[in-house]
């Protein structure tokens, strides 16, 4: 597989891990989704590389219709928000060029 390809599957398999805790095999309850933040979001490149504001934001945006779970749709945007701080923060002071791959 592509990395492209690696990447979707491992964000639908992530998902998948900890929204089946419960018998909301859909839908990532607010504890489900704290020990996904606290496991998967955990190293010190990440943290490094995403501003606070950024996570508070993607958390504010989550749960777009007010269930209290989180479905795969908002899940799959709440990645996308920290996607976008990741590459913002990695590319500061690039003028737009971003880093080439290694």
């Amino acid at each position: 597989m592509s990395r492209l390809e690696k990447a979707i599957v491992s964000m639908v398999e992530v998902f998948e891990e900890y929204a089946t805790k419960d018998d909301k095999n859909r839908q990532l309850s607010g504890t489900e989704l704290a020990e996904l933040m606290k496991k998967e979001l955990a190293s010190s490149e990440f943290h490094g590389k995403v501003e606070p504001a950024v996570l508070q934001e993607a958390m504010t945006n989550l749960d777009k219709n007010h269930d209290g779970e989180i479905n795969f749709r908002e899940f799959s945007m709440f990645l996308a928000t920290l996607a976008r701080g990741y590459y913002r923060a990695r590319n500061k002071g690039n003028k737009g060029k971003p880093d080439k791959p290694e």
